[in-house]
């Protein structure tokens, strides 16, 4: 319990201390406009985030994450109950110090609010519940709740279907007879049926959301090897580098048959995690990825290395964390002073290139930067703003437009919202993704209309390439500085776009 207990205060205290990054707040965005789906993602971050901020009473960075500060308290439990299940109480111990020694388990699934949140809390609960009926509990109750968190964890993110492939793999090849029952096909119709809406949203939408991901994945293409790369270095990465190695020796052990650990438990893991795991490594060598997608899978391979850790316990009185797990432990928490104050104080350059230290490219490439400076944004925008309305250049009724989801989001958030105005997006629904929905929903772009548009230099627009066809003046206004520990970090080019022509007609 002091694990837990632990864990979950001092992500609490960075979940409340750490201004959103641009992936959690477009996720608000699901929860500012709920629907049965969306563009990029099935709805269940929107979910809870509406859930756990009582549908944004508290709207605050503490409140919108505090389903992964939680889950992951609760995830810490579940993989325990995983570990003693497969091997016994030092093996869930092992298991669960390990789940909060990696970088995907205590921060992007523990304090960022990203589908990854309910997506592992649904995993762990259905496997466990798989564990469970196909080792010795028999109630068909069991595999039915196993099948509603697998519809759950899909409704999450739609890798959560390796999951099935998995049970599927398993069954055929160890545990035919369940073939036989009712209650296997039961389960795996409990979790279709929870993802009806997102089928009914797709099919409403031209699928849009499944062509969306379809291009982002695939097997043929030019062969990049350097994607390849990038995505085995990424999630050496986001994995905890000393936990992917350990993997790797106890997965060897495996092989080897130095590891004596419950065979139903062993199987469904492996069946899960290695297909999941190589399908996307060949994905990897023709696209370029995302390095937390394989992260779900390479974190259950945690529990292969708890068994394995609890080998060299078996004849010790007292429990002993070993080496390894130590310095897996001592890493993760001397990542986490580094990066929580580099986003503070800025500490480190991470500006890398000449373009990143100029004005119109200020601040490119620094990662930190997206969890920085929005609210001073805000705050010194608002004066701009100000002053043009006394003026008469501009009215308090006039939005802000917005050329990509990121920086749309988190202006809304930061900016525009408390400011009581409209993000709207001028661009293809490739570029604004919800926003593309939301600027319908606000009754879109008006002809003849004044809008702002904030240039970030961290993401510059050259916007010589969007706006003269269709707005009759373009008034370079001001620019606003983001100071970060007494250094200019990045800028803002604060734009009047008067007098709206024409209205693109952008389609896809």
């Amino acid at each position: 319990m002091w694990l837990i207990a632990i864990s979950t205060l001092i992500r609490g205290f960075i979940a409340a201390f750490v201004e959103f990054g641009n992936d959690e707040v477009y996720y608000w965005t699901y929860a500012l406009y709920p629907d049965w789906s969306h563009f990029d993602h099935p709805p269940m971050v929107g979910w809870m985030i509406q859930l756990f901020t009582l549908n944004l009473t508290f709207d605050s960075e503490l409140f919108c994450r505090m389903s992964s500060v939680l889950f992951t308290a609760v995830n810490t439990y579940v993989i325990f109950l995983i570990g003693k299940k497969i091997k016994n109480d030092t093996a869930g111990f092992f298991a669960a110090i390990l789940y909060n020694t990696s970088l995907y388990g205590f921060v992007i699934t523990g304090i960022f609010i990203l589908p990854d949140t309910p997506l592992m809390l649904f995993l762990l609960l259905a496997t466990y519940e798989f564990i469970c009926y196909f080792d010795d509990d028999r109630r068909p109750r069991k595999l039915l709740l196993a099948g509603l968190f697998a519809g759950l964890a899909m409704i999450s993110k739609y890798s959560a279907v390796f999951l099935w492939v998995g049970i599927g793999l398993y069954v055929l090849i160890y545990n035919r007879e369940e073939l036989k029952k009712p209650y296997i096909y039961i389960a795996a119709l409990i979790s279709m049926i929870c993802l009806v809406p997102v089928l009914i949203w797709n099919i409403n939408n031209d699928f849009i959301s499944f062509s969306f991901h379809s291009d982002r994945v695939g097997l043929f293409g030019e062969f990049h090897p350097e994607y390849f790369l990038r995505e085995v270095i990424g999630e050496f990465a986001y994995n905890n580098p000393i936990n992917f190695i350990l993997i790797i020796i106890a997965l060897i052990a495996i092989l080897r048959r130095k590891i004596t650990m419950n065979d139903v438990g062993k199987h469904i893991i492996l069946l899960f995690t290695l297909p999941f795991i190589g399908i996307f490594w060949c994905f990897s060598m023709t696209r370029e990825l995302l390095s937390h997608w394989t992260a779900p899978a390479i974190t259950f391979l945690l529990l292969i290395v708890a068994a394995y850790m609890t080998e060299k316990q078996q004849d010790k009185d007292t429990v002993i964390i070993p080496k390894g797990i130590a310095a897996s432990l001592f890493l993760l928490v001397f990542v986490m002073i580094i990066a929580v104050t580099e986003i503070k104080t800025g500490f480190i350059d991470l500006k890398m290139t000449e373009d990143s230290r100029s004005v119109r490219y200020r601040g490119e490439g620094d990662f930190t930067m997206d969890m920085y400076g929005w609210r001073q944004m805000k705050d010194k925008f608002e004066k701009i703003r100000d002053e043009k309305i006394k003026s008469g250049e501009m009215t308090k009724d006039d939005d802000i437009i917005a050329l990509g989801w990121y920086p749309a989001a988190n202006i809304d958030y930061y900016c525009a919202t408390p400011l009581g105005i409209n993000v709207l997006g001028f661009n293809n629904i490739q570029h604004l993704h919800k926003y593309s929905q939301i600027t319908e929903l606000k009754g879109g772009l008006k002809k003849n209309a004044d809008y702002w548009f904030l240039n970030d230099s961290h993401d510059y627009y050259k916007i010589e390439n969007y706006f003269p066809k269709y707005f009759e003046e373009i008034v370079p206004t001001d620019t606003i500085a983001i100071e970060r520990y007494g250094k200019t970090e990045k800028y803002f080019f604060v734009y009047q776009l008067k007098n709206l022509k024409e209205i693109p007609n952008f389609g896809y």
